[in-house]
Parts: C-alpha cells; structure tokens; sequence
C-alpha cells in the first residue's frame, strides 16, 4: 500500500482531492491500493478560512453563480473533466446532488433555499458547499482508495528525498510516500513596524492589531466611542466595520432617502484611511447584457512568447502592463458596443479593425475612443481608476465626508446598474489575464525591482481594487455609516505616526493638509502577507530553519527581492530544495497562496479555465504516477500510520455520525 499525507484540508486540498478521484482509474492500478490521510484542525472542504464556526455578518465577494470547484468545458487539462455544480446550483437543491447530508444549521438551510444566483452569499452557505464538494470528491475515489481525516496540526515533514518521509502530528507520526502541502492563506508574525506599533500600544495601554484574518480577531479591547484609526480600505476593512457596527448591535433600516444606521452605543468612532483613500470598488450585481468577449485576444500565448523572446529583462508597467491594459479594454468595448450600441459612434467591426493597430498608449487608439465612445463616463482610464483623489482639495475634513460620500454612492449605483455593464466586461478581461501571467512570472524574466514594486505592489492592489471588491449593500452600509458618524474617511496616503508624548496614535492625510486625528487604538485592515522567513506554519518553520525548503529570491544586477513566498516548480507545485541543490523534492509537493504561484484561487468563476485547476490536475496526475510505483518496504503501514483519524469509508454516505460530530463538519475530530 502507498500513503499520501495531504496537509491542509480546505478547499485547495479539496480541489486536489477531486482531481485525484478523477485521474485515478487511468493513473493508479487496482493493485496498487493508496491510503490517503488529510491532515487539518479545522473541518475538511472548508479549512480555516471557510470554516462554518465565524460570524454570519462575513460575506463572500463574489455571486453565488460565480463560484465553483469543478472543471468544465474551458478546461485545458489533461485529465478527465468532471462537471459539477456551482454554489448557486448546488444550493438550489443540494438533496439532487450526491452524497446527500443536510446542513445541521437551520439558518444556513434557510440561506441557501433562498439563495438567487446573483445572491452574495455568507461564508457559512460556502462552508457547506465545500463541505458537500469535500463529500463528493471523497465518494467519487475507486475502492482501492481510502481517505483518514486528522483534525491535527502537522508539526514537520522529515525524511529523504529517496525514501518514506514522516509527518509529526501531536500524538503521533504518519509515514508518507508523497506530502502535499494545501496550507491556504497563512499568517506570520508581526514584521518590524508592526511589532513597533504593537510594544508602543502595549506602554500606553492602547489596542493595536496587526494584519490579519477577520474571522480569527478579537476585538473585545476596542472600548465604546473610542478613536479608532484603521488603516487599509479593501476587504478585510469592510469585514472589520461590519464586525464593529452590526456585530455590536447596530441595525440598518430602509428608508425614503436611503439606508440608515442606528447606532447601538457600542461602536468606535472608526477613521478610516490608505493609500487612494477610498474604498475598493464593489461587485457588479447584474449579468453581461451582451454576448461574451472572446478572451484573450492580445495577452495570449503567443504574446507571451513575444515577450519571453525579447532581448533582456522585462519591466511589467513597461512592457507587459500595455497589453494587459489592452486586454481590459477589449473585454470593456466589446460589451459596450455589443448590449449598449446606441451609446457608440462606429460599428464594432470598425472599432476592432482600428482597436487591433494600435497599442494602448498609443495616441491614435485614444483618439479612437474619444471619436467612438462620446461619453467620457464609459472610457476606460486606468490612470484615473487607480488614484481618484488625485487633485482633489477638500478645504476643510467635512468636506472631504461629502466628496467620499458622492463618490460611494456614485460606484455603488453604477455597479448595480447594467446599463454599465462594460465594467462587467473589463472584469472579465481583467481575469483572462491570469491564463498567462503565472507563466511570464515563472520565466523569471521581470527585473527584481518589478516583481517587488510592480507585480507584487502596484499590480497585486490594483487588482484587488477593481476586481476583488465587497457587493454593493456593503458600500451604501459604509454611506449610512458615514452619515451617522461612526465611520470617518481620512483621505489618501495616510501616514500613522506614535506620538510618546500623548500615547496616541497620530494620522495624517496630504488630502486635508493639517489635519490630524488622535487614535488610541490602530488596526492594520489587511490581510497578512506570507513571509516564509516569518510563517506561523509549524511545517514550514521547520523546513525553513532546516535549510530545506527556499524562499523565492529574484535578484539582478541593481536589486534583490525576497517574496516571503515558498519556490516551487511551477509545471506541478514540487518544493524546490536546497538539499538537492534546489531541484525539485521528488516527494514534497505545495500548492497555494503561499507559494509562487501567486495567482492561484482555491476556486473559480465557471468557464474562466481556472489556473488552479490547470495545476491540481497536473499535480494530481503527477502524484497519482508517482503513487503507481511500488513503494519502498518501511515494515508494517498499520504500525507505522501512529495517530488515529477519522476513516472516511468507502460505503454509504461516506460521513461518520455521532457525537464527534461539530456544527457542519463531515467528519469527526481525529482521535
């Protein structure tokens, strides 16, 4: 029997798991039985940020009808495809979907029996989805397969590349032919300036957080009515507000003028700031109203191979960001004269003739869309799209409330309203994007000072700007926050100084010159960046201090950047070890958000050809092979396995009842 020890039980160990169930018929002989063991504290499907125990108030980003975690007609792998259904689908009648289980929580079944397809739904409604994917994918394996689940932490990974490898658990150890590491979104430990503000905080008596995950934070230490400054205006802040506010009491009503707040008594005073100083864009509510745009068209594999060949490094705003742009454009303007044709001056074959010629930049394409777009409000501005405050002097702070206002209401009703939809469009274009990107970031070809300030500064906000941003009622929440006080918007370049002589913290904006606000408390409201050197991952640490596992370095002749993220090989996520003179671990693979992967979502919108799925079938398939193999003899598996788990059987439902059971997890915790 062969043993591969997965950890991290989330929706990336999930992906993988299904399409190990996919590929196996052809990849693994029924003499070859394989045991596989999940190891993961918190509930298999979900993992730890989708986990169901977190408050209902937290939301996905995304519609219900744009999440899935099966392969589907756009695929390009070389396994089987295995279509299934999308949140929205699945939800609308989950008992037509085997293996049938009903969610224990009444308030989440009464969600999804609600739920419509352009529904945001809560981040429990996507637990129980992965939870049932988690169910399927483990019912879906040959009999010669089985899966023990270990409600554990992994302690390290240890073992010869020419031999079995040992997983350390608390009460135990796994022996392991193959380790795959699907550890999801990680925390580290505070950096220097966060340590800083968090020792200044500890002398003064004051509340500091450092980045996080919204759905671990205690935020019991903010007092009622306190100075709250937060730092950082995309997602992690609306979860934070929404936990501050509503999470304390606070309700919202309809009303003839719009939402209102009602205060509970509870809240801070929260004054809110980054570096454009206005929140991220919403979501877009509605549908294409047009056929959809054939993408890619000028980021595609042959553009990429047109960069690859030429002489030198590349610099991404220089050299590739003119045809990502154009890309954008393209998904822009073809559903703008395609579902909004009376607001055109050319028919579209015109358009994409001239369209075609010219590079983004080029003042011949602006004088093409200044002829055939007569509204300004539908170009397409990166410029002005990423820095909106730019120019603006507001004379004194209220004034800056009611541009911040009008500007809030502004994008919510524009994302909520199809007669907009070329915004959906660019969307769409900016996601294409991520068909090549990963590939042109492995090539190793951007400069090191590009993939520090471009790729993983400039370009990683930009994106979460416009395409990572909450739903619509999440900004009017904000407006009638605003309206009654509680929430505060600073402006753009916030700057958050300690001041020793006060013990407050002290922050500033060049968009209201002179004006200061005096905290005593700060929340850095953004999600935790990897840094390996710094992982709160016990594997990893270990595996660091060992000196077998690498951080991606890119370095050239004027610059050196460290990433924080783990090198792997990007073909099928092998770990790159120092050991083997960094060539890839033929028995430890990784795959996530904190490799260098970068781009690689757990799951994806349908028929987008998902990046992840690409490479957990390449992944699956590459393990399945290795799997295939006689296994060196390690004496007795049974004795060997050490900590007990959860045996997912192959019979029934596949989910073991009775009182291990918790909430809506499928199995039971390991024994």
């Amino acid at each position: 029997m062969s043993t591969l020890v997965i950890i991290g039980a989330g929706p990336r160990g999930t992906g993988l798991l299904e399409r190990i169930a996919a590929n196996a018929a052809e990849l693994l002989p029924a003499d070859r039985p394989l045991d596989i063991h999940l190891v993961d504290p918190h509930p298999p499907g979900g993992g730890r940020i989708w986990r169901y125990e977190q408050s209902p108030l937290l939301r996905m980003n995304s519609m219900a009808e744009d999440v899935t975690m099966f392969t589907d007609e756009s695929s390009t792998i070389e396994g089987p495809v295995r279509p299934g259904p999308s949140l929205a689908e699945w939800a609308r009648q989950p008992e037509e979907f085997a293996p049938y289980a009903p969610v224990p929580d009444p308030a989440v079944r009464q969600e999804l029996r609600s739920l419509t397809p352009t529904d945001f739904p809560t981040r429990r409604a996507q637990s129980a989805y992965l939870d049932w994917t988690f169910r399927r994918a483990v019912a879906e394996l040959p009999p010669h397969i089985t899966v023990t689940v270990h409600r554990e932490t992994a302690r390290s990974v240890t073992g010869p590349a020419d031999g079995p490898q040992l997983v350390r658990l608390s009460d135990g150890v796994l022996t392991a032919d193959q380790v795959v590491l699907t550890l999801g979104h990680l925390g580290s430990t505070p950096e220097p300036r966060h340590r800083a503000s968090a020792a200044f905080a500890a002398r003064h008596g004051r509340f500091h957080l450092a980045p996080a995950f919204s759905s671990d934070v205690d935020l019991s230490g903010i007092a009622p009515g306190e100075q709250l400054i937060l730092r950082g205006l995309g997602l992690a802040f609306v979860d934070l507000v929404a936990l501050l506010t509503e999470g304390r009491g606070g309700r919202y009503e309809e009303t003839a003028d719009g939402l209102r707040y009602h205060p509970s008594g509870r809240e801070p005073v929260i004054h809110a700031g980054s570096r454009r100083g206005v929140p991220y864009h919403s979501k877009t509510g509605y549908r294409l109203q047009g056929p959809p745009a054939p993408l890619p068209r000028y980021f595609d594999t042959a553009a990429v191979d047109g960069l690859l060949e030429r002489p030198g490094q590349l610099e991404l705003r220089r050299d590739v960001w003119p045809l990502m742009a154009k890309e954008i454009g393209f998904g822009h303007y073809h559903e703008l004269f395609h579902a909004h044709p009376e607001r055109t001056a050319l028919p579209w074959a015109g358009f994409l003739d001239r369209y075609d010629r010219h590079g983004w930049y080029d003042p011949e394409l602006a004088e093409l869309i200044r002829e055939s777009v007569p509204d300004p409000a539908d170009r397409l501005d990166f410029e002005a799209l990423d820095r909106p405050l730019t120019g603006l002097r507001p004379a004194d702070p209220e004034e800056l409330q009611r541009h911040l206002r009008a500007y809030i209401a502004a994008d919510a009703d524009r994302r909520a309203d199809p007669a907009h939809s070329a915004d959906l469009g660019a969307f769409l274009g900016l996601l294409s994007l991520y068909a090549h990107l990963p590939r042109l970031v492995a090539a190793g070809r951007l400069t090191a000072r590009s993939v520090a300030e471009e790729l993983d500064g400039w370009w990683s906000g930009f994106f979460g700007f416009l395409a990572s941003g909450p739903p619509g009622f999440r900004l009017r929440q904000l407006l009638a926050l605003s309206e009654a006080g509680i929430l505060r918007f600073l402006g753009a370049d916030l700057r958050v100084e300690p001041d020793e002589s006060t013990g407050t913290f002290l922050a500033t904006s060049p968009t209201v010159p002179g004006h200061t606000v005096r905290g005593t408390a700060l929340i850095e409201g953004y999600l935790p960046r990897h840094a390996l050197a710094r992982t709160d991952d016990p594997v990893l640490r270990a595996l660091h201090h060992s000196g077998r596992i690498l951080e991606e370095v890119v370095a050239d002749d004027t610059h050196t950047h460290r990433s924080g993220l783990l090198s792997t090989a990007p073909a099928d996520g092998r770990i790159l070890d120092p050991g083997l003179g960094g060539a890839p671990h033929p028995r430890r693979t990784a795959l996530g958000p904190h490799t260098n992967g970068r781009s690689y979502a757990a799951f994806a919108r349908p028929r987008t050809n998902a990046p992840a799925f690409r490479q957990n079938d390449a992944t699956a398939r590459a393990l399945l092979h290795a799997l295939a193999q006689p296994p060196e003899p390690v004496g007795n598996r049974e004795t060997d396995r050490g900590p007990r788990g959860t045996r997912v059987t192959d019979q029934g439902p596949r989910v073991p009842r009775g009182p291990g059971l918790l909430g809506c997890c499928p199995v039971a915790p390991g024994q």
